[in-house]
């Protein structure tokens, strides 16, 4: 099926589910389970989780970076679902359900509707800094600024495969849907390509054999920073989807990683008229990658 190769997240029977209550869409018209897709479709899917009441408060000791009465910044655990997902297993352990605990004596209200906001996400297995905003003008303007890509920069730390001998480059290329792997990216004859640009500065070298890189993405895209790595020939440590699981097995029973070796460390942003700059350090598993002459450059 189609969909369930281009939404990886979703299970053939959700999608299923889905298609059945006519909350998928082929331009703008309902469809069947049987219909073939083009390249150049555009396709609609209205998901519907479960009602807030039906998502309860749990203690999942938070990492807050910063709090105030408009904001909550949170670094993120890799393997945490930031919403809940009805095809892992319903509603629990969740960024959400973290938030709802934390903020139970004064739940933030968005749209005239008592609930966290999350402003932005991204991969599962990626640990990184989030922002949740706490009431309707916050989250408008941190929409705003996301959208319009301006006074916001996002910084990310990545352990690549081998030694990258250029200690600063910029990759800018063409990424879209591979045409022969719905699950993944490409930068190459790829489709409904966009432009992306990705900086990147070389901190160091691990083991003689690993690279530790600082990366600052202009553009926004799917995989964008993994895919930019893959077609340089250097890949993220444990980045299943673009490198061979096999090569990654040391990775996990030497150096006990067991997801992508790519971390959102870095959010700067213009806040209350000031300029503001939220650091997520680096979680355990990464960390003990990297030597500590290594630490003191991040």
């Amino acid at each position: 099926m189609y969909l369930s190769a281009l939404f990886n997240d979703f299970s053939r029977s959700y999608i299923q589910k889905l298609i059945d209550k006519w909350d998928v869409k082929v331009n703008s018209k309902t469809i069947s389970k049987n219909l073939k897709i083009d390249n150049r479709d555009e396709i609609e899917i209205d998901i519907v989780l479960e009602k807030l009441d039906e998502i309860l408060p749990e203690d999942l000791s938070l990492d807050i970076i910063h709090e105030d009465e408009n904001l909550l910044v949170i670094n993120k655990e890799a393997w945490i679902n930031t919403h809940p997902v009805p095809w892992e297993g319903g509603n629990s352990n969740t960024l959400v359900n973290g938030v709802l605990f934390h903020c139970k004596d004064n739940l933030p209200t968005i749209w005239g509707v008592e609930r966290p906001w999350i402003v932005h996400r991204l991969d599962k297995d990626t640990s990184w800094a989030i922002m949740i905003a706490k009431n309707d003008k916050m989250m408008q303007y941190l929409q705003t600024l996301f959208k319009e890509r301006e006074n916001i920069s996002k910084y990310y730390l990545a352990i690549v495969h081998w030694i990258v001998k250029n200690k600063n480059f910029t990759i800018e290329s063409y990424i879209g849907r591979d045409p022969n792997n719905r699950l993944k990216m490409t930068t190459t004859n790829s489709i409904n390509p966009k432009i992306a640009i990705s900086h990147w500065e070389v901190l160091g070298y691990i083991e003689n054999k690993f690279s530790l890189v600082r990366i600052k993405i202009e553009t926004w895209r799917t995989h964008q920073i993994r895919v930019h790595m893959a077609s340089i020939g250097h890949f993220i440590l444990w980045d299943t989807t673009y490198w061979n699981p096999k090569i990654n097995i040391e990775m996990k029973t030497r150096y006990q990683l067991k997801r992508q070796a790519l971390h959102a460390y870095n959010l700067k942003l213009k806040l209350y008229e000031k300029e503001f700059s939220f650091i997520a350090p680096l979680k355990d598993d990464m960390k003990r990658l990297i030597p500590e002459e290594l630490m003191i450059k991040i």
